[in-house]
């Protein structure tokens, strides 16, 4: 017997039964060649400057201490002969944030990476005693960007890429790409087409909690969104008007900006824009109409992200870290703690 162990982002407060079954999860597409590519979406030479983009200017910077702890507990009576864990790693997302330094506790972990380029260290804690607790640390010091997005020469191509859709990203769903043709009808450029996308979601879905993953289509029902719903929607509405668009997966710092807008554990994403190229929209922080302008195509310098992809192959449907271990009939391990401290350094 396998015993899965997932946890979903906090922003919805979603577990994974341990019997849920594993989905599929969808390839890349191919990148364009002068575009970043799917593993590597951002990079400095092929985002912008092969492109003929100017990176966007940085208008602030902040630098945080970030701690990410889980605990995990052996509360059976019998050791695991298999047992791994793969914890997702912040790293470097050019132009938005820069990671200064990582410890890693315990030592003996593999760095392994997905399709997506996302980084993990994984652990292989095998043999795990009886009554047992391991805990895992990784501590960052990460400087983080404020951008704000110049949108007079929204002019161009758009590429093939990230417009297909995906597992809760149903960008060829009925209703969404209905959706999206009322809202492009009379829209000359994609960034108007973008923001009359953004202004429909934050005047029409209402923030909740709704205790399971939804996706896109669902969010045009009653049932509430919150982050995710916010982001997949957006995303789904974007590519099908062919435009493309990527899920951004990671912490908040808890300001008094934020605070009562979202949880620690976040959800956003990135359009691509011609001659602007990859530009950041956070739809759940910019629902309010006195807040809908921070957030269209300007980031604040509290989004830390940590992994891209709505759904990462090494996740396995979870978000954040995914665990595995066997045999599950004489063992009961569970992950008693995960959790997050973000604190800013002074200049």
């Amino acid at each position: 017997m396998i015993a899965l162990s997932l946890l979903v982002a906090a922003c919805q407060q979603k577990t994974a039964s341990e019997s849920q079954p594993l989905v599929p999860f969808p390839q890349p597409q191919t990148a364009d060649p002068i575009l970043p590519s799917q593993t590597t979406p951002f990079s400095a030479s092929d985002g912008y400057l092969s492109a003929g983009i100017n990176p966007p200017a940085i208008v602030e910077s902040v630098e945080y201490d970030v701690r990410q702890r889980l605990t995990l507990a052996n509360k059976g009576s019998g050791t695991p002969d298999k047992q791994n864990i793969w914890i997702a790693l912040v790293g470097d997302v050019f132009p938005f944030q820069l990671v200064n330094s990582r410890e890693i506790t315990p030592e003996s972990y593999q760095i392994s990476r997905d399709e997506y380029g996302n980084e993990y260290a994984e652990f292989d804690f095998s043999g795990m005693a009886p009554e047992s607790v391991i805990q895992i640390e990784i501590n960052y010091k990460i400087l983080v960007n404020q951008l704000n997005y110049d949108l007079n020469n929204c002019e161009g191509e758009l590429p093939d890429l990230f417009t297909q859709p995906e597992l809760h990203i149903e960008s060829d769903n009925l209703q969404i790409v209905d959706l999206a043709q009322k809202l492009s009808a009379g829209e000359q450029s994609a960034c108007e087409k973008v923001e009359a996308i953004y202004n429909y979601i934050g005047n029409n879905l209402v923030y909740s909690y709704n205790g399971a993953d939804w996706g896109a289509q669902a969010a045009l029902g009653e049932m509430g969104a919150d982050c995710t719903e916010y982001s997949d929607l957006m995303i789904a509405l974007a590519r099908a008007m062919g435009i493309p668009a990527q899920y951004f997966e990671g912490v908040l710092y808890m300001s008094k900006d934020t605070a009562g807008l979202a949880q620690i554990e976040h959800a956003w994403l990135v359009v691509y824009l011609p001659g602007i190229g990859w530009t950041p929209m956070d739809p759940t922080l910019g629902r309010s109409s006195v807040k809908r302008q921070d957030y269209f195509a300007k980031i604040t310098p509290d989004h830390i992200i940590v992994t891209q992809g709505r759904h990462p192959s090494t996740l396995r449907g979870s978000s954040y870290f995914s665990h595995i271990y066997w045999p599950g009939n004489s063992t009961q391990i569970m992950v008693e703690n995960f959790d997050w401290k973000i604190t800013p350094l002074l200049p």
